[in-house]
């Protein structure tokens, strides 16, 4: 039951905050595969990318549905430069270690948490 739960719940979490917020597999799932699942940091990354395609599918469905709310050019332009990097920056994640990576995470989220405190 717990095997099936935890990760539930911790869905859950990560779905709310994509929908609300538009992020949920790094701020909510990476650190919950970790701590709850015992998943190493790489482990936690890739699993949290995986969940994240069926989560975004079901949410742009919805967001589609409100005119003018997704902005199509923008979504082209940037998905192209996402993927072209992502492609190249799962095999530098494959070679830092999880100790790098789990820092690195945390002063992202700290650095992003602080500009969005003061923005205005």
């Amino acid at each position: 039951m717990k095997t099936i739960l935890i990760p539930l719940i911790i869905g859950g979490g990560g779905g709310l905050v994509a929908a609300l917020a538009g992020v949920g597999g790094g701020v909510i799932m990476v650190p919950a595969f970790v701590y709850f699942l015992g998943l190493e940091q790489k482990q936690a990354i890739a699993t949290s990318l995986a969940v994240i395609v069926p989560t975004a599918i079901v949410a742009t469905f919805r967001y589609q549905a409100t005119p003018n709310l997704i902005d199509w050019k923008i979504v082209a332009v940037t998905a192209v430069g996402a993927v072209l990097v992502a492609f190249k920056a799962t095999d530098w994640m494959k070679e830092l270690s999880n100790l790098t990576l789990t820092r690195g995470f945390a002063v992202l989220l700290i650095a992003v948490g602080i500009r969005m405190l003061f923005a205005k």
